[in-house]
């Protein structure tokens, strides 16, 4: 078995160019095989609302649900470096942001917390990180706040909203953020990010050009209902096997044939 992963293998890994591999799990399971295929970072979204618990959006998950999931997450983990999200209105102030990420780390077993966030936020990520909390601040497509979006849209598209983005990147990097994740972001957008941050840039449907990606684990497997995000792949099709699915995307993402230009947006 490999050394576990760390932050500071995450920030060799950009510094050496070698891509870091990102999926979601949320049972002890699904967490032992995608440690065994060998992920990097593994995310435990309130994606789960949706995938696990059958809600439209993420904003109905608790904060007592992200800490139980976590949890059992990080029981089947012995490699892999375990990020956990923020859900709605559990970080709508620094002190509140604080409170939520502790449950996360200190009952849930997370190493780091993802934060939806922009420019606007970046004073609560950097109290977070004066507390000694590892953050990932995820922007672009926020899907905590597709209501006030008016949509799933991709973002970055426009001189105006590529340089908002990049403010965001920049703002956020500022105030300490250990880690950026962009979502549904314009290839050439996430490529400029990349180029002026120092922290390690994961991306889903952002284009081959960060220093890792992430998708659900569902998505791969093809076991999400209706049409699947065009940025993803299923995996399970091609393999026959959840084993040889993991597998397969962790080649994938390391060798960067995936994504490939089907799943970039500009």
């Amino acid at each position: 078995m490999s050394d576990a992963v760390t932050l500071a293998t995450l920030r060799r890994m950009k510094a050496e160019q070698k891509p870091i591999v990102s999926l979601t799990a949320y049972d002890y399971s699904m967490a032992q095989a995608v440690d065994a295929a060998g992920v990097d970072v593994v995310l435990v979204g309130d994606s789960l609302g949706m995938v696990m618990q059958g809600h439209d959006s993420t904003v109905p998950v608790s904060l007592e649900e992200m800490t139980y999931h976590t949890a059992c997450v990080a029981r089947g983990l012995k490699r892999a470096y375990l990020m956990a999200d923020l859900p709605f209105l559990s970080d709508f102030d620094a002190k509140t942001a604080i409170h939520s990420a502790a449950m996360l780390m200190k009952e849930g077993g997370a190493d780091m917390v993802k934060i939806e966030a922009s420019a606007e936020q970046a004073p609560i990520v950097e109290a977070m990180v004066r507390a000694g909390i590892p953050v990932c601040a995820h922007f672009g497509l926020r899907p905590q706040r597709v209501g006030q979006l008016g949509g799933y849209r991709v973002q970055g598209r426009g001189e105006a909203a590529a340089e908002q983005v990049l403010t965001d990147a920049r703002a956020l990097e500022a105030a300490g953020a250990d880690m950026l994740l962009v979502e549904c972001l314009a290839a050439s957008v996430a490529s400029q990010v990349r180029a002026e941050v120092s922290v390690p840039l994961i991306g889903i449907g952002a284009g081959v050009d960060c220093d890792g990606q992430i998708l659900v684990i569902q998505d791969i497997l093809g076991l999400t209902p209706g049409r699947p995000p065009s940025f993803s792949h299923d995996f399970l099709a091609d393999t026959g096997s959840i084993a040889g699915a993991l597998e397969a995307y962790v080649s994938a993402v390391r060798g960067q044939s995936f994504p490939s230009d089907a799943h970039r947006f500009e």
